[in-house]
This record gives C-alpha cells, sequence and structure tokens, in this order.
C-alpha cells in the first residue's frame, strides 16, 4: 500500500467521521430525552427514508466485504449467503412488518408483553436481544480491522486492533449523543455511498469483461484453481454429510434470522403508521436485491482480476477482496485511479461498519433500559428521563463486550460471524414472535421456554463448535474441546426453540384459567390486523 493510497483513505476516513459527528451533534440538539425521540426517532421518518435505512442498517460489513469475499475464495457456494440474506426479506415483509409496527412500542419485548405476564416475558427477550446484537457487533468490529489493517499495511495485529477500539468508541457516541435520529440520517447517508460504490464498481468490472457474463465466470474459475469446480455446487459445502448439513443449518439461520434481527424490528417503529412499515420493507428489498445482484458480480469480478490466491494471501477469510478489486480496475498499486478508487471504496466500506454498529448498539441499548432496566427496578423509581439515561450508559457496556469479542475473532470471515447471529435470532426470538402473533392458546411460560430453549442451544453450539476451537481456524486454535460437528447451530437450535415453546405452553395452565388470557389475545389480533390503539 502506497503511502497516497493511506493518505487519501484516511483522509476519506476522517471526511466521514466529521460528517456523522456532525449529524449526531445536530440530531442531539433536537432530541427532547424521552424514550420516544431516543428509540424511534419521534417517529417522524418516510417510508422512502426509512427504507434507505433499512437498507443501511442491513447491508453490513458482511455483506460488502465478506460476501464477495466468499465468492471470491469459493464461487457458487459463497453465492448461497446472497440467496439466504435477499429471500429472508419476504419472511419480513409477509408475516412481521405491519404486525409488529402495530403491536410494538420500541422493542421486541413489547410485542411480547402485550398479552402475557410482562416481567419474565421482556427479561428474556432483552437477553435474547442483546446477545443477538453483540454477536452480530463482533462481526463488523472483525470487518473494520480487516479493511484498516489492509490500508495501513500492518501484519502484526495492531492496527486491527486499535481500530475495533476506535470503532467501538465511535459507536458509543452515535448513541449515546444522538440516538434514533442520528442513527437514522447516519445509515441513509451509508446506504447512498454504498449503492453507488456498488454501482461503480460492477460498472468497471463489467467494462473490463465487456459485458461478457460468461467470459467473467470463466476467467473468475481458471484464476481460481479449482476449475470448472469454482462454478458449481460443493466446493466448500459438499464434502460429505457435514458439510451438506451445515449448508442447511446456514441456510436456515440466514432465511429466518433476518426476521428477529432486533435492529431490524426497532425500525419498523420509525414510521407512524404500519402501512408505512409495509412501504418500508418494499423499498428495503429493491435495495437489497440490486446490492447483491452487485454483489454477485463483484465476488466473480475479485476472482476473475484478482485471483483466488491473491485474495487469500491478503486476508485469509477473503474480507479484503473488495478493496483489492477496486484498486487494481482503478490501475493498479501505484496509479491515481487505483489510488483514488482504493481510497474511495475503503471509507465506503468503513462508513458501511459504523453506521449498521451504531444501529445494532441502539437495539442492544434499547433492550437493556426498555426491557430489563424497566421489569427489574422498581416502578416507582422509574422515569422516562431515567430511562434513557439508562440506555446511554448501556451502550457503553455493550461497546465494550464487542469490542472485546472483536479482537478475539479478527481471524474469521465476517459474513460467517454474522450467520451466527443471524443463527441465535431465529432460535430464540423469531418463535416467540410468530407464536405470539399467531397462536391463540400462546402463554408467559411458553414465551420464555421458546427464548431460552432456542438461545441457550444456540450459544452452547457455537462455544462447542469448530469454530471456537478444533481447527486452524478456529477463535482458540490451539485447543480442541468442540463436540458439535457444525459451523452454524441453526438446524438444531430453531426447531428448538420452536419446541420448546410449544412444550412451555401445552404445560401452563389452561388459558380458560388465566384471568384476562382471551381478551387480550383478542385485543393483540385487533391491534395487529387494524392498527387500533397503535403507539
Amino acid at each position: 500500500m502506497t503511502g497516497d493510497q493511506q493518505s487519501l483513505a484516511l483522509l476519506l476516513f476522517g471526511v466521514f467521521v466529521a460528517a456523522t459527528l456532525g449529524i449526531t451533534t445536530w440530531a442531539g440538539r433536537r432530541r427532547h430525552g424521552s424514550p420516544e425521540e431516543f428509540y424511534a426517532g419521534g417517529r417522524l421518518f418516510s417510508p422512502m427514508e426509512n427504507g434507505f435505512a433499512i437498507a443501511g442498517d442491513y447491508l453490513s460489513a458482511a455483506s460488502f466485504l465478506g460476501i464477495s469475499g466468499l465468492i471470491a475464495l469459493f464461487g457458487y457456494d459463497g453465492v448461497l449467503y446472497c440467496v439466504g440474506f435477499f429471500v429472508a426479506w419476504l419472511v419480513v415483509l409477509l408475516l412481521v412488518a405491519e404486525l409488529v409496527r402495530n403491536c410494538g412500542r420500541f422493542t421486541l419485548a413489547d410485542v411480547l408483553a402485550a398479552r402475557m405476564r410482562e416481567r419474565p416475558v421482556r427479561i428474556a427477550a432483552g437477553i435474547s436481544s442483546v446477545t443477538v446484537c453483540v454477536l452480530y457487533l463482533v462481526a463488523q468490529m472483525v470487518g473494520a480491522g480487516s479493511l484498516v489493517a489492509l490500508l495501513i499495511g500492518e501484519t502484526d495485529g495492531r492496527a486491527r486492533d486499535w481500530t475495533v477500539i476506535g470503532v467501538g468508541i465511535l459507536m458509543v457516541v452515535f448513541v449515546a449523543l444522538g440516538g434514533m435520529r442520528a442513527t437514522t440520517w447516519i445509515q441513509i447517508v451509508k446506504a447512498v455511498l454504498l449503492m453507488g460504490g456498488a454501482i461503480a464498481l460492477t460498472t468497471l468490472v463489467l467494462v473490463r469483461f465487456r459485458g461478457d457474463l460468461d467470459a467473467l465466470l470463466s476467467t473468475a474459475a481458471h484464476n481460481s484453481g479449482h476449475g470448472v469446480d469454482f462454478l458449481a455446487p460443493g466446493l466448500t459445502y459438499g464434502g460429505g454429510w457435514t458439510a451438506r448439513l451445515d449448508f442447511m443449518s446456514l441456510g436456515l439461520a440466514l432465511v429466518l434470522g433476518t426476521a428477529g434481527l432486533p435492529h431490524i424490528l426497532s425500525r419498523f417503529y420509525t414510521v407512524p403508521t404500519a402501512r408505512a412499515a409495509r412501504r418500508s420493507v418494499i423499498w428495503a428489498i429493491g435495495l437489497i436485491g440490486g446490492f447483491y445482484l452487485m454483489t454477485i458480480v463483484l465476488g466473480f469480478g475479485a476472482a476473475a482480476v484478482l485471483g483466488t490466491d491473491a485474495v487469500r494471501a491478503s486476508n485469509p477469510a477473503g474480507n479484503t477482496a473488495v478493496p483489492l478489486l477496486a484498486l487494481d480496475l482503478g490501475g493498479g498499486a501505484g496509479s491515481t485511479g487505483g489510488t483514488v478508487l482504493f481510497a474511495v471504496v475503503a471509507a465506503i466500506a468503513f462508513a458501511t461498519i459504523l453506521a449498521v454498529v451504531a444501529g445494532i448498539t441502539l437495539a442492544s441499548s434499547a433492550s437493556v433500559a426498555h426491557d430489563l432496566y424497566g421489569s427489574l427496578s422498581r416502578r416507582a423509581g422509574r422515569t422516562p428521563r431515567g430511562e434513557v439515561v439508562v440506555a446511554r450508559i448501556a451502550a457503553v457496556g455493550i461497546g465494550a463486550a464487542a469490542i472485546g469479542l472483536g479482537l478475539l475473532a479478527d481471524d474469521l470471515n465476517v459474513a460467517f460471524l454474522v450467520g451466527l447471529a443471524f443463527a441465535a435470532a431465529a432460535s430464540a426470538n423469531l418463535p416467540v414472535l410468530l407464536y405470539s402473533l399467531f397462536w391463540r392458546r400462546f402463554t408467559a411460560r411458553g414465551a420464555v421456554w421458546s427464548v431460552y430453549g432456542g438461545l441457550l442451544p444456540a450459544v452452547a453450539l457455537v462455544v462447542l463448535s469448530p469454530v471456537v476451537s478444533g481447527g486452524p481456524d478456529a477463535i482458540f486454535s490451539g485447543v480442541d474441546f468442540h463436540l458439535f460437528p457444525l459451523q452454524n447451530p441453526g438446524l438444531v437450535s430453531v426447531p428448538l426453540g420452536f419446541l420448546a415453546g410449544w412444550l412451555g405452553t401445552v404445560t401452563s395452565p389452561a388459558p380458560a384459567d388465566v384471568p384476562g388470557h382471551a381478551a387480550k389475545h383478542a385485543e393483540t389480533e385487533v391491534r395487529a390486523l387494524t392498527g387500533a390503539g397503535a403507539a
């Protein structure tokens, strides 16, 4: 990396950080200290604005850096991540968006507490939401570390470590000072930059191959070292039944996990009506679908232009494939065009990470303050302003936890790490959400059992998987205590979440014996379908 490239990229980093801090300061002056303002931005965003913000929140480092890198390394099997991430939005649109906006106020727990005993359900949902958010944050931290390590040229890991710490500090500042209003505008700006950068790079790749997709794929297969196998299923997930089950587990987690992500669910509360929430999702689907189509071109473009070996040499997990591709497309190392394009792409990737971590941190701090603090503290001493103060303090603690875990997992692919967060969300949050919205008999015991019955196995299976120990790419590569053969726990933990919810419900007292159960369900059903009484 030349000095010009480093200087220009760092300058663009600084410009974006300064701009986001300016947005945060502007939004901070407009806040009134109320939970509605801090958690939901006053519910004043239009469907288009919220759709761009959802896209900005969802298209994380896993999408821009991780998926492209996986495609560059593994070809067809890497494309499977794009399919899973995108198809998940059909579940969100058809089953979740409008009903959640009608039933809830700020968090997932609000939806559950509308018809059940509030305290145990809120505590369970709060713990689950924080766990999922921290897992998601780790992936963003790893992406930031890989990006800046490439930029500065450090190989001993110090640059990555300090970058993780710096991103953690910035995300705490964004959330603590600006709340949802600042976070939303940061995500909108980031979505525009990301789409613009992806369009530019995709166009340059297609120009390089004169619009001939067959030539692009053939060259990618040739330069991958795998030949035609690079374009066929099985390079990663075809090595036996364990690999095939891992693929099924990953697909299940990706398709079902989006509807249970706390930072995605919280976006539906920033618009004034359920109809606006549904239209927001339609905007988001268009943006996200277009982006993933371009990601496929970029991944195969990196394999064709750079070669798989060069991508792996820069970063074994493939997280730096897109910045290296930009450098080559702009004219190569040392050229003015390469320097400018590399710096722009690196700055956009960094902007992506900052925007996403802000949204995730806000969602997790809202769960701590609104759900955990609200349930465990004495109600007589609670005030709306005090709850917001607790949320700001929680952002600091969550940031510290994400920094620590990010330093441990710095050699793993960010898209793979996000897959683990999706598995936890699909196992703990989605079953209880669907049961609450669609099962008349569902009880508080079923809700608590569903959350813990999905979350605890998901986390335990990750700890006992080859991701943590037992292999050269594991977090703790020097020891081996893995007992679970799959890298993603979704195939086991998602059914367990649904099973636990059913078992907890059928072992509860009959609904007719629980005072107000039928009335609360009827009220929730009317509110979910009509919006009557919604916040």
